[in-house]
């Protein structure tokens, strides 16, 4: 019996201390595209002054066209940073966080495969 309780309160704290990631957003009828809304929120945010684009984007992240930006943001390094979870760096550095409507923004683009 106190093998089972000593079990059961193992995987009790074993599930409290996951990862906590907020889930994905609510993306009902929002599906926005590169070109309509994502450039210009990659480019006032992360791809100025030759962070995310450039010759030598910060940690070889380049956000600057629509092949490279769909490329980093489907593997899920973008939206942990502009989420600023997961233990990633927060982005955009040095500023103020996104709002959360255009983090959702972000998020609905990457859950519909990131369209151009």
């Amino acid at each position: 019996m106190k093998t089972l309780a000593l079990f059961f309160l193992s995987t009790l704290l074993f599930l409290s201390c996951a990862k906590d990631e907020s889930p994905n957003s609510n993306c009902s009828g929002a599906t926005p595209t590169y070109t309509g809304e994502i450039a210009d929120i990659f480019n006032a945010s992360c791809a100025y002054a030759g962070c995310h684009g450039g010759s030598f984007p910060a940690d070889g992240l380049d956000l600057s066209t629509y092949a490279k930006a769909k490329a980093t943001s489907l593997n899920g390094k973008v939206l942990v940073s502009v989420k600023q979870q997961g233990g990633a760096k927060a982005m955009p550095l040095g500023a103020p966080k996104l709002s959360d409507a255009i983090i959702t923004k972000i998020d609905c683009w990457i859950q519909n495969g990131a369209p151009e």
